[in-house]
């Protein structure tokens, strides 16, 4: 494999290409007219223009995507996430021109890719399931006689669904109809099919992933679970690895129903399997993610695995290095999901100009994005511009090293998550571990947030005050030290820039 093209934009885009770089692979960039001047494109050894700005002339446009690749002579498609990365038609399309994609073979894509199948296939190896229908709903009848046996509240989901699209909680008989409608609905405008089923609604879910890794000679590892219960809209926004609940003995439960769940449709890569945590530690399966996660880098930072690298190994038909017993966890790892919107306003989407964008720094931080300053956030594609990960020795370490990065990321022109995640550090509930997927809902308002900022105002006033006090008070001691002198020495300080 001398040449992967890259069927994606923005950061994962670039996060593919760096790791290809390292394994002295060539890489190109296929992008919109809106994304000409990305980082990206920049970055690529090639880049080819595929469309206009919207996704829909552009990166979903598999047939044109193929013949780019054999035009420039890639040997591999790496899909990245979103977009056609879960898409099984353009996995065999990929294979059917004689090139490799970088991902699960396209059954595997279509078995999970349908919720209803993946819990039928999960189910032969005895994983646990959330109480509900196995089959797609036929009627209001049905779903009246299934919540007899599950009692309310329930979940109306999309089987083919994904992002909170298509799903609908009920909690009374009298909204059954209605919400089953609605769901219906917007299952077949999001994904062209409008089967949904029914699960039993877990009231205080915690969302914790399990991520597996397969090769094509039927060698599994799980690389331990990530923690992704803060979201709104069920899109997640920090994520974490480990979890601060799961004992080692859950840990090790949970990996092996992953791992079983994969040898269920014969996976291979990288994928992820989802879990719903009660406030029993009893766990449910969700549904398997036959991708690259947006959140993996938490887990290469408590593993030392770089992903991207593993996924083309095994595309290339390699034996996985390195065994289960060889695993362990190092550290923990926190992600902010850095999004152009605005949490005082129902994190709604902005738009704008990047006027100014300073990333930090320093020991165990890492930015994956993909702008630089100066640069227009467009209105055609997902609002995470950047992921912004801390890593320490200890969870509290990483939360404070989040911390600190976030008071020095400098984002400026547009609304972002940053001072969401701030303030969501230091709630107790989450510096205590005691959360669940209705966090936002429970503790977050536009008001918390505003009272949040006027505390942080006041408190660099504060601060600087201080300093300029302390400042002041030394000025004053050495003029004080050296009366009676004509003019006073020159600092120390200036004395070295004198000499450099």
């Amino acid at each position: 494999m001398k040449k992967i093209l890259v069927a994606n934009r923005g950061e994962i885009a670039l996060r593919v290409m760096r790791s290809a770089r390292e394994m002295g692979i060539q890489t190109v960039a296929v992008y919109s007219e809106a994304d000409r001047t990305m980082p990206f494109v920049q970055y690529a050894d090639e880049a080819v223009c595929i469309g206009p700005a919207p996704s829909n002339q552009s990166y979903l446009l598999g047939d044109k995507i193929i013949a780019t690749a054999l035009q420039m002579g890639a040997d591999a498609i790496h899909p990245g996430y979103g977009f056609l990365s879960e898409n099984a038609g353009f996995a065999r399309q990929v294979a059917a021109a004689g090139l490799t994609f970088i991902g699960p073979d396209a059954n595997s894509i279509e078995v999970m890719g349908s919720k209803l199948a993946a819990k039928q296939a999960a189910q032969q190896f005895g994983v646990p399931m959330v109480p509900g229908t196995e089959t797609p709903l036929r009627s209001v009848e049905e779903a009246r006689e299934v919540v007899k046996k599950t009692g309310f509240p329930i979940l109306i989901k999309a089987s083919a669904g994904g992002g909170g699209k298509g799903m609908r909680i009920v909690n009374s008989e009298s909204e059954l109809d209605e919400q089953i409608g609605m769901a219906k609905r917007e299952a077949m405008s999001a994904f062209g099919d409008d089967a949904v089923f029914i699960e039993k609604y877990v009231t205080a879910p915690r969302h914790i992933e399990i991520q597996i890794l397969g090769d094509q000679h039927g060698n599994y590892v799980y690389l331990f679970e990530r923690e992704c219960s803060i979201q709104r809209r069920h899109q997640k926004l920090i994520e974490e690895a480990p979890s601060s609940v799961l004992t080692p003995n859950i840990r090790e439960a949970m990996g092996k129903c992953a791992l079983d769940v994969a040898r269920a449709c014969n996976y291979y890569g990288a994928g992820t399997v989802e879990f719903l945590v009660d406030e029993q530690l009893n766990f449910y399966f969700l549904e398997m993610n036959t991708r690259l996660q947006v959140e993996h880098p938490v887990t290469e930072m408590i593993t030392g695995l770089d992903l991207v690298k593993e996924q083309i190994k095994i595309a290339r038909g390699e034996t996985l290095s390195f065994t289960q017993e060889s695993l362990h966890i190092n550290g923990h790892a926190i992600e902010l999901r850095v999004c152009t919107e605005d949490p005082t306003n129902n994190f709604l989407p902005d738009t704008g100009k990047l006027e100014t964008y300073i990333r930090p720094q320093g020991y165990g931080i890492r930015v994956d994005d993909g702008y630089e300053q100066g640069m227009d956030i467009p209105i055609y594609y997902d609002p995470m511009i950047a992921k912004l990960i801390a890593w320490g020795n200890n969870r509290e370490e990483a939360r404070e090293r989040l911390l600190r990065a976030i008071a020095e990321y400098q984002v400026k022109g547009i609304h972002t998550t940053l001072a969401f995640g701030a303030w969501a550090l230091q709630q107790p509930a989450f510096i205590e571990g005691k959360f669940d997927t209705n966090f936002i809902a429970r503790y977050f308002t536009p008001q918390s947030l505003q009272e949040y900022r006027e505390d942080a105002t006041q408190l660099a006033a504060i601060l600087a005050t201080q300093i300029w006090q302390a400042n002041a008070k030394a000025t004053q001691n050495a003029q004080h030290n050296g009366a009676g002198t004509t003019a006073s020495a020159p600092s120390k300080w200036q004395k070295r820039k004198t000499l450099r």
